[in-house]
C-alpha cells in the first residue's frame, strides 16, 4: 500500500503561465470565494483512534459541493479529524493543520502529530484536520494510468540517462489524455482554491468565527491563499517551509527550485557521509566531503548505463532511482543513514540493493491523479516546444548535475485539458499581521531564497524565524528547540518576535 509519506515526497509541481493581467487583485478575491452560500453541514463525530495517535481522536465526513458555485448542485464528501482540548478551561480556539503534497492526508498528519502538538500548546486549542478532496477518506477519482506511468520517478519527470526528453513528452501526453478521458467533474474539481473554500466550510460546521493554522510545504500555499481570500476569519497563521508564490510561477516555479534547493542541502549530507563518526557503521563514503558528490554522481552514471537488479523483483533500481531516493533523504537528517547503506551497497558489485519503499512499487490510480489534477487544474502550464523542452532539461542538467533536469522537465499539465482553470490567488500584504513563518535556511524543496519571496508578499502581515540548518518542515520535526519555542509561543501566547529572526543550530 502506498503510503501518505510518499505522496508528501511528490511536492507540489503546480503552475502558472498567465500573464500579471490575469491575475485577480487580491480584494477580489473574498467575493468570488464567497459566492452563492452554502448551507452549513452537520458533522456526525465517531472514534477513530489510530495506533500511534491520541486515543481521543475522533471523525467525520463533511459533504461539500462538487462546485461552490453551485451549492445545491452534486456533492462530494471530504473526511475531517478532530482532536478536543485536553484542558477545555484553557481553550481558546481552533487549530487547522494543513498537509503538504498535493497528496498529503491531514487526517494522517493530525494523527502524527497530534500527541505533540498537545504537549506544546497545552489545551489551547481543538484540534482539527481534513483529507483534500481526492485523499483518503475524501471522495477520490482516477485517470485509469498504467502502472509503470505511476511510479516516483515517472510521476517526477526524470529525463533518459543521456537527458533526452522524448520519452517524458510521450508520457505526459498519454497521461493527461488518460485524465482528460477517465476523470470527469470530480476530477476537474481537485484545486488549491476549492481546498480553501471546503477548509471554510468547515470552520462553519465546526462553529468557529476563525481558525489557526499550522501548514507545511504546500500547506503553506494553501494556508496564504486561505489567509488571502478569508483574511477576517485567520487568527494565529503558521507557514512552515514555504515556497514562491509568485502567481506566475506558483508550481512551475516550486518544482524549478528544487535544484538549487538540492544544491544547497547536499553539502549536510556530504558532511554527516565523510564523517569519521560513520566508520563505526559502516556508512563512511568518503574521506572528505568534497569527494561525496562525485561519488553519487557516479553511480548514478553506473546505474543509468546499466540498472542493477534489486530485492524487489522485476523493479531494478536505476540512476533516476537513486536520484530520485537522494532527493527524498534530502528532507531529514534522519534519512542520512538509509541512502547511505545504499550507497555502500551499490558500491559492492555482488550486492543486491534493497530499494527504498517509495520506488519500489507504482502509485495507486486515485492518489496519482489527485497529485496531477491539483497542479495541473489550478493554472494553465506553457506548452514548448520538443527543442526547447530539451533545451531546458540540458541546461538544468549542467547546471545541478543532482537533478539531471527533472525539475524543468515537461508534465502532464503542459498537455491538460482544463478550460475552467481558476486564475491564480496573489498573495499581499493586505490583512491582519497574524502570521509567522518558520524555515529552515538550507531546504532541499522549499529553499530559503524562495520562502524568502513568500515573506516579501506577506509584507507586515509575517515575521519570518530561519532555522540554521537543513531540512524540510521544521515545527515538531527537522527544527531545533528555539524554533519550536518561537511557534508554540506564537500559538499560546500571541507572541512573535519583533522582526525576522534566526535561530542558531
Amino acid at each position: 500500500m502506498t503510503t501518505h509519506r510518499t505522496k508528501a515526497l511528490l511536492l507540489a509541481l503546480t503552475t502558472t503561465a498567465l500573464t500579471a493581467a490575469a491575475v485577480p487583485s487580491a480584494s477580489a478575491a473574498p467575493a468570488a470565494a464567497d459566492g452563492p452560500r452554502t448551507s452549513v453541514p452537520r458533522l456526525d463525530w465517531h472514534p477513530c483512534a489510530k495506533p500511534g495517535g491520541p486515543a481521543t481522536q475522533e471523525c467525520a465526513d463533511l459533504p461539500v459541493p462538487l462546485d461552490h458555485a453551485d451549492p445545491a448542485g452534486p456533492q462530494i464528501s471530504v473526511a475531517v479529524s478532530r482532536i478536543r482540548s485536553d484542558r477545555p478551561e484553557a481553550r481558546r480556539g481552533t487549530l487547522l493543520v494543513i498537509p503538504g503534497g498535493p497528496g498529503g492526508s491531514g487526517v494522517q498528519r493530525l494523527t502524527q502529530k497530534g500527541a505533540a502538538l498537545q504537549k506544546q500548546l497545552t489545551g489551547a486549542y481543538d484540534l482539527v484536520a481534513l483529507d483534500p478532496r481526492g485523499v483518503g477518506g475524501s471522495t477520490t477519482a482516477s485517470c485509469g494510468t498504467a502502472p509503470e506511468d505511476r511510479y516516483l520517478t515517472t510521476l517526477r519527470s526524470w529525463p533518459g540517462p543521456d537527458g533526452d526528453v522524448t520519452g517524458n513528452l510521450a508520457r505526459s501526453q498519454r497521461v493527461a489524455e488518460a485524465c482528460a478521458a477517465n476523470g470527469g467533474p470530480v476530477l476537474r474539481s481537485f484545486t488549491t482554491a476549492n481546498q480553501v473554500r471546503d477548509t471554510d466550510l468547515l470552520r462553519r460546521a465546526l462553529g468557529e468565527r476563525k481558525l489557526s493554522a499550522w501548514g507545511v510545504s504546500y500547506g503553506t500555499y494553501v494556508g496564504a491563499v486561505y489567509a488571502q481570500t478569508y483574511p477576517g476569519r485567520t487568527d494565529r497563521w503558521v507557514l512552515d517551509s514555504s515556497g514562491d508564490p509568485d502567481p506566475e510561477r506558483v508550481g512551475r516555479g516550486w518544482l524549478a527550485n528544487m535544484a538549487p534547493g538540492a544544491d544547497d542541502r547536499f553539502p549536510d549530507f556530504a558532511a554527516w557521509a565523510a564523517h569519521p563518526d560513520r566508520d563505526r557503521d559502516g556508512l563512511r563514503l568518503a574521506e572528505r566531503p568534497e569527494q561525496v558528490e562525485p561519488l553519487v554522481l557516479s553511480l548514478a552514471a553506473s546505474l543509468d548505463r546499466t540498472p542493477r537488479p534489486s530485492t524487489t523483483p522485476g523493479v531494478p533500481l536505476t540512476g533516476n532511482g537513486l536520484r530520485q531516493a537522494l532527493q527524498n533523504a534530502l528532507y531529514s537528517d534522519s534519512a542520512f543513514p538509509g541512502i547511505a547503506r545504499l550507497l555502500v551497497t551499490l558500491r559492492d558489485p555482488a550486492a543486491t540493493p534493497a530499494l527504498p519503499p517509495e520506488l519500489a512499487q507504482p502509485l495507486r490510480d486515485q492518489d496519482a491523479s489527485q497529485l496531477m489534477a491539483v497542479i495541473c487544474n489550478d493554472v494553465a502550464w506553457p506548452r514548448p516546444s520538443a527543442a526547447d523542452q530539451q533545451r531546458a532539461v540540458d541546461e538544468d542538467r549542467a547546471r545541478h548535475p543532482l537533478t539531471a533536469g527533472m525539475p524543468v522537465n515537461v508534465t502532464p499539465c503542459s498537455f491538460w485539458k482544463n478550460p475552467d482553470a481558476e486564475r491564480p490567488t496573489r498573495i499581499t500584504d493586505r490583512g491582519p499581521s497574524n502570521i509567522l513563518m518558520i524555515q529552515s535556511r538550507r531546504d532541499p524543496a522549499t529553499p530559503h531564497f524562495a520562502s524568502l519571496k513568500m515573506r516579501a508578499a506577506l509584507g507586515e502581515r509575517a515575521v519570518m524565524v530561519t532555522v540554521e540548518q537543513g531540512g524540510h518542515g521544521m515545527y515538531l520535526g527537522n527544527g531545533n528547540a528555539c524554533g519550536d519555542r518561537a511557534v508554540t509561543r506564537f500559538l499560546t501566547t500571541g507572541e512573535r518576535p519583533a522582526h525576522d529572526t534566526g535561530c542558531p543550530n
